[in-house]
């Protein structure tokens, strides 16, 4: 019997726009909102997770959106952004790679595999693409994505600041090669 759970690329329209803004908002706030101050996540959360700028990430052409559904509901999703810059030295060149710019599963799902099915097909995803390499970003005090993204064999190649709101953090740079 093959499992409930599907997914899949998105289709760019305003009904999957809502939802990506939806969980986004839901699984950033429950993630981070105990770190950061109430007025830092109202402006990154109205800045990043707007139905709009949903809609218009899902029509750029270098973004993959793939999203996981348990009967129907959108569960989590992965925001893939091919041709990224992220860890390249300035002046040089990127090779093929594609950045997970997000890896967002709803809180109740945590635990369950989900997290781990995203990132194999993100994977697969960037296999498909030619991609040489996978990159991401992770706030250096998430502790508990950094070792899953190690368990995935991504490793530490850099850092670079990341603004919420008005606090300056700092995320490390974690690569993968294919």
């Amino acid at each position: 019997m093959s499992s409930p759970l599907v997914i899949s690329v998105a289709r760019p329209n305003a009904a999957t726009a809502a939802q990506l803004a939806a969980l986004g908002r839901q699984t950033f706030e429950n993630t981070f909102a105990a770190d950061n101050t109430p007025e830092d996540m109202v402006t990154y959360l109205a800045a990043t997770f707007s139905e709009e700028k949903q809609l218009a990430e899902l029509h750029d052409k270098d973004t993959v959106f793939l999203l996981a559904r348990m009967q129907q509901e959108l569960v989590g999703y992965a925001k893939l952004r091919f041709h990224s810059t992220l860890g390249v030295e300035p002046g040089k060149a990127p090779d093929q790679r594609v950045e997970i710019e997000r890896l967002y599963v709803r809180e109740d799902w945590i635990g369950t595999g989900l997290g781990a099915s995203l990132m194999r097909r993100s994977i697969e995803e960037a296999r498909q693409q030619a991609c040489r390499s996978v990159v991401l970003g992770v706030w250096e005090k998430n502790q508990h994505a950094i070792a899953f993204y190690q368990r995935f064999g991504f490793k530490v190649i850099g850092q670079h600041e990341f603004t919420l709101g008005s606090d300056r953090q700092i995320d490390l740079i974690m690569r993968k090669g294919l």
